[in-house]
This record gives structure tokens, sequence and C-alpha cells, in this order.
């Protein structure tokens, strides 16, 4: 179990979290003895600031694999020790594997899925469990509905199951927790350069330079104009993140850090299906990259300002204290202009329009007390921790009325078609406040060499103020309040120290606001919040130095959900269930000196259990039953590595109705590493190297979206 960390004071880039030893002060003799020669008496050194890592780092990083975290258990606790499936995807597997999205990031890892998130947004099905809203970055919700770029980022972290002891509210799949860069003490300058097929532009700057021993300055830079394998399709993305570490001892780090983010698209919402019953649907034959919709009037935009500070201090007593704020501004639109659906003899395609305003002001909070002490024969790491949060969201959406025919041919499925927006009736035009407050409390207890267990507590108070400023609302003003409780226990068993087998329980709760803080109705401001409860038995076996493999077997049921009451027509139940049994095999780290290896297995069984629109039995929408990914880099010379992947997942439905299904497929992916020079080295991805054919995800049934053809990525990256 992790043990309090030492505080550094040294610049060797390895965390720790407890101080050192103080300096035992000279005696008094000592300081009457005479001076010495004049030569001898040159002054010390100035201390060494802490090192040049993560504020949240706990190390342990080799390559494509990491072998310590401190977001799942907040403090630094060796993997093989956390009672959870984890994956984390190191800064080298990001940029070898060329990812820029979350779709490309997570590739690797078994038990999720990417929903197509309607062309504008991150969307990830983790465990059977669609959000919008389970991303956090370095620890804080980061929830609004874009996607997120990792030109800024260090590590993704990826911890499936409930999560809400830690990280509040939701998660009830999983979360995904992005760390970002930070400046340290080792002098950096990097610029990269991007190109590739169907036009994509792209350019990253990343700078660290120490100031003097104290303070240290990382700006993180990132411009891109690209288009894609889709027709009309455009991204004009740019982000600037400077980073500014404050060290005045070595017991004491501040970090403050800004980023300003801007990301303007098309939105695409792909290809419709059609179908000929009893026969499944499937996507309608049709090009790659053809356009469905008017893409003039199909476009989104997002800008972000996030500005964060954390401080860490390590008391002499072995106290680590911890407080982070994050205040963030997020201005999202996005309109479009898209397929609602397509005719069994397709001829014609109908379309549908609408645009969303989102803004929201967020502010956190979070102060965490971490203390490892021994009390007789077992050692314990404490952790206390409180957190308070305010997100203010304004929302308005209007509805598109088309000057003319929503029906376009289907040879020709790009509409001219003038389109008038405006709201309606329905269409949301809100404000919500939403007030948490949360206190928890985890034990962390080494019941000697062979077993461990950790328990912990999470209390939210969640207040939801909604306030609609729709004509025709008879109520304007609903509030609701929701006391949640969330525990979390697993056990370890340690036969030898590289293997552990565990068995964890745990349980989170979305109030019925929703992850995007919905309206509440006269119905959902009287529903108790939705339940995710977890079972999970795996093991975690170091194969070998740097190699790992981890299995988990799980249960994931979703209760609470609404219904319309069968014995009373009219009334709303909370007696909706899913549920997700599933199997996870992970395997991270170097085989040899010169092969590294990632990727996994995952098989999930993810069904509606009752509900009275769907019925019992059917599968969640977009969850292949097996899923295999698997990649490869292997390093020929000093100067020339090379790489392979491959991905493979059986079919799946568009929709919980089950009518239309998506093909399962295998896509392989590849990459050359060249170094020419100690500063200058290059590398060629291409994506799709066998130009394969498949639908790896959509929005609906009417939104598909078709995958890549064959494309290539080429990237030069100069160190100065």
């Amino acid at each position: 179990m992790a043990q309090a960390q030492q505080p550094p004071t040294t610049l060797p880039s390895l965390s720790v979290e407890a101080p050192a030893a103080k300096k035992k002060q000279p005696s008094a003799k000592a300081k009457q003895r005479p001076p010495v020669q004049a030569k001898q008496t040159a002054p010390a050194p100035e201390p060494t600031p802490p090192p040049a890592v993560q504020a949240t780092n706990p190390g342990g990083v080799t390559g494509y694999q990491a072998t310590r975290t401190s977001t799942a258990t907040k403090t630094n606790t060796p993997l093989i020790d956390v009672p959870q499936a984890i994956s984390v995807v190191t800064k080298q597997q990001i940029e070898d594997q060329s990812a820029q999205s979350l779709a490309d990031v997570v590739r690797y890892i078994p038990g999720i899925t990417i929903a197509q998130g309607e062309g504008h947004r991150d969307a990830p099905i983790i465990r059977g469990q669609s959000s919008t809203a389970d991303f956090f970055l370095n620890g804080i919700r980061d929830d609004v509905q874009y996607y997120r770029d990792f030109y800024n980022i260090d590590r993704v972290e990826v911890l499936r199951g409930p999560n809400a002891m830690i990280f509040g509210r939701g998660g009830g799949g999983g979360v995904i927790n992005r760390v970002s860069k930070e400046a340290g003490w080792t002098p950096l300058t990097e610029v990269s350069a991007t190109l590739g097929t169907f036009g994509e532009r792209r350019a990253t700057v990343d700078v660290n330079q120490p100031i003097n021993d104290r303070w240290s300055v990382r700006i993180n830079g990132l411009i891109e104009d690209s288009e894609s394998y889709r027709d009309y399709f455009e991204r004009k993305r740019y982000g600037f993140n400077p980073t500014i570490t404050f060290a005045p001892d070595a017991q004491t780090r501040y970090v403050v850090s800004y980023e300003f983010f801007k990301d303007d698209g098309t939105t695409d919402r792909g290809i419709p299906s059609y179908r000929i019953p009893p026969a499944l649907g499937k996507p309608v034959p049709t090009s790659r990259s053809q356009f469905f919709g008017n893409p003039d009037e199909s476009y989104y935009g997002v800008e972000a300002h996030i500005l964060r500070s954390h401080l860490q201090h390590w008391t002499d007593a072995g106290v680590k204290i911890s407080n982070q704020t994050l205040f963030a501004s997020y201005d999202k639109f996005y309109q479009n202009v898209y397929p609602t659906g397509v005719n069994p003899a397709l001829t014609d395609v109908t379309l549908g329009a609408y645009n969303n305003q989102t803004d929201r002001t967020s502010i956190f909070n979070q102060t965490d007390i971490s203390y490892a002490f021994d009390f007789g024969w077992m050692k314990h790491t404490v952790l206390v921790g409180a957190e308070l949060s305010r997100q203010r969201t304004d929302n308005y959406r209007e509805t598109g009325t088309f000057l003319g025919s929503n029906t376009v041919p289907y040879w020709n499925p790009v509409s001219r078609t003038p389109v008038v927006f405006a709201p309606t009736n329905n269409d949301a035009n809100s404000k919500s406040t939403v007030d948490v407050a949360a206190i928890y409390l985890q034990d962390q207890i080494d019941l000697g060499k062979h077993f461990q267990i950790i328990g912990g507590v999470r209390y939210d108070h969640v207040s939801v103020d909604s306030f609609d400023k729709r004509p025709t609302a008879t109520i304007r003003e609903r509030e609701r309040d929701d006391d949640l409780v969330s525990p979390r226990i697993g056990v370890v068993f340690k036969p030898f120290s590289a293997l552990s087998l565990y068995a964890s329980y745990s349980v989170s709760y979305l109030p019925y606001s929703g992850d995007q803080f919905a309206i509440l109705d006269g119905t959902t401001v009287t529903l108790d919040p939705e339940k995710f409860t977890n079972y999970e038995i795996g093991a975690k076996w170091d194969i070998q130095p740097g190699l790992s493999l981890t299995a988990a077997a799980y249960k994931l049921n979703r209760t609470n959900t609404r219904m319309n009451d069968p014995n009373n027509p009219g009334q709303i139940i909370q007696a909706g269930e899913t549920e997700t049994e599933g199997f996870e095999l992970t395997l991270t780290g170097q085989v040899t000196d010169k092969w590294q290896v990632v990727g996994g297995y995952g098989y999930q069984d993810a069904v509606v259990v009752r509900s009275d629109t769907t019925p019992a039995g059917n599968r969640l929408a977009l969850v292949p039953k097996n899923t295999f990914a698997l990649w490869n880099k292997y390093q020929f010379t000093p100067s020339f590595a090379a790489g392979v992947g491959i991905i493979h997942q059986t079919d799946m439905y568009a929709g919980v109705d089950n009518v239309v299904v998506l093909p399962d497929f295998t896509r392989v992916d590849a990459a050359l590493y060249f170094k020419f020079t100690d500063k200058l080295r290059g590398q060629v991805y291409v994506e799709n190297l066998f130009d394969e054919k498949y639908f790896p995800t959509a929005h609906s049934n009417t939104n598909i979206m078709p995958g890549s053809p064959r494309a290539a990525r080429f990237t030069l990256t100069s160190s100065f």
C-alpha cells in the first residue's frame, strides 16, 4: 500500500509525497570550531528545486507502461495495488500512435467505444454506459460537450467502473482523466509539424524554460487548419497553454495554468441507414466521403478559457496537503442540417435541422489531506478531502424550418434549401445552477505483505436550481436537492509481490438533471437519482519488469431509470434497469528492450433488463460483444523503428431498438519512425492500411459515420 511520499530534494524526475528528513542542526560545539581556510569556505549551492514532473504525476512511466497512479486513490499508489481496471495512455504512446482525438487515445483499451456525438463532441461509452460529461482535467470535472485536443496533455488515465468516491456524481461506467503538461526544471523546446492526406495541416510547440531554481515556465501551443476524407469538412483549431511552477522550498510546489482553446469545424452526422423489414437495417450504400444535409448550415464552434491553480505542501510530520482551484468558461454553439431517414427504395432522404447554444461557467475547489502511518502491525494511508463547486449553464435551442422541401434525392443528398431557425415550444431555453458540497474519507490498509484493503465513502449534497425561460412555461423555477452517499471497498491479495488478486464493490449516482443539467420538469424534479452498482474481480501480474497483464471480470447494474407505469397510464416509475457483464484483458509494456506492446481483449454483454419502451434482452447501443486490439512497436536500430496495430470488433447496434446493425470489422494501422539526428525525428502513420470499409460509430439509426479510407499522416519533430 502506498506509503507517505518523500518531498522532492533532487532533480531526478520521480515523484514523491512526504517530506525529507530535516537536516540535523550543527551542535553548539561545532559552531565554536575555528574557521577553515578561505579556499574551503565557498558557500553551499542553493537547494535543488522539485523535479519537473506533473503536479499529480506519480512517476513510474517507462515507454507505454505506467506503474503508479495518483488519480484512482488520490495517493501515490502502485497500479498493482488498486482494485480496479485502469489503463494509462502515456505520452510516448500518444505520440507513437499519432493520437489527436479521444477516439484515437482509447482505441486500444477494452470496454470502451466512442459514439459519434452528433459530429461536435466527445461521447465515450464505457462498459455500456454512454456519457458526454465524465471527463476530468487533472482530477477536476471538465463536462462541457466539445472535442478535446491533446496538444498539452502528458497522459490520459481511463478508470473503468463507477468512481463516485473520488470523482463525485456520474461516472457510471468509468471516467477519463487528462493530465496536462506542467513547467519543470529541464529545458525543452520542441516544435512538431504534421501533414496528412485529405488536407490535414497541424503544428504544435512545447517550450519549457527554468527561470531560476525556484521558478519555471512552460508554454504549449497548437494551430490546425485541416480537411478530411469527408466532403465539405473543415476544422480550425487554436490552443495556447502557459504554465508557471513556483517551488519556494523542497516541500512546497505551486502551479498556475491558463488555457485558451478555440475549435471551429463542420458538424458532420454521417450517413443514414435503410431497412426492408423484416431484415435488419444497415448503412446505405454510398461513398465514404458523401455528405448528407447542408454543409453551409452545419458547423460548430467552442471557445474555452480554463484557469487552474494547484498547491502541494508536505509538512515535516509527513502530511501531504493539496489544494486545487479551477475556473472555466465555455462558449459552445453547434448547428446542423442532417439526415433523419431514407425510404426503402433508396430514392429520397429526409432532413432535419436545429441549433443549440450552451454557455457555462464552472468553479471548483478541492482540498485533500493524506497521511501514512503505522498502527500496530497495520499500515494506514488515510485521505480526507472536500470539494465545493458551482456551475452555471445557459442553454438555448432553435428548430430549423425549411423554406421549401426537406427532402433531397438519394443520389444527390446535399441540400441548398434555405433554413430558418427559430424556437418552438419544445426547444430548450433555460438556465441552471448546480451547487455541490462534498466530503470524502478513504483508508488504504496494509495487513502484512499479502493482504490489503481499501475502503472509502463520499457524501455529496447536490443542489440543482432550474429556470425555464420559455414563454409557454407555467412554472418557471424548480429546485431539487439530493444527498448522495457513494461507497467503495476493495480487497487485494498478493501471493507474491508481482501478482495481485482483487475484488471490489462501488456505487455511483446520476441526478435526473442528467450529465448536462437538463431542465427539470414536473416529473424529473420528483425522481431519485439513477444508480450504478459495480461488482468486479480481477488479477494484475507484472510478468517481468516493464510488462504487465491485467484481467477483470465485472457486473454493472444501472437502476432507477424512469419508465411509464404499466398499471397507471401517464405516471412515471423508477423501475427501468440495464445490466452489463463483461471481461477485460490488457497487456502493456516491453516484451523485450526493443519490442513494446499495448492492447487487449474485451467481452461485453450489455442488455436491457426492464423497460416499457424497449424489449428486455435488447442489446445496448454501440456496445460490441467482442473487441480485440493490439499495437506493437519494434526498435530495429537506434535510428529506426516500426509499428503495427490491429483493431477488431464484432457487430453492434446503432440504437437500443436493435433494428440497425453496424457490421464487424478488422482494421490494420502501421507506422515508421526515423531519428535523423539527436534533435530531429520523423514518423509516418498510416491508418487503415488495407483500406477496410467499415462503420466504427453512430449517433442513431440515421446518423452513422463511415470509417476513414487509407490515410497517411507525416510528422516531423525538432528539438532545440
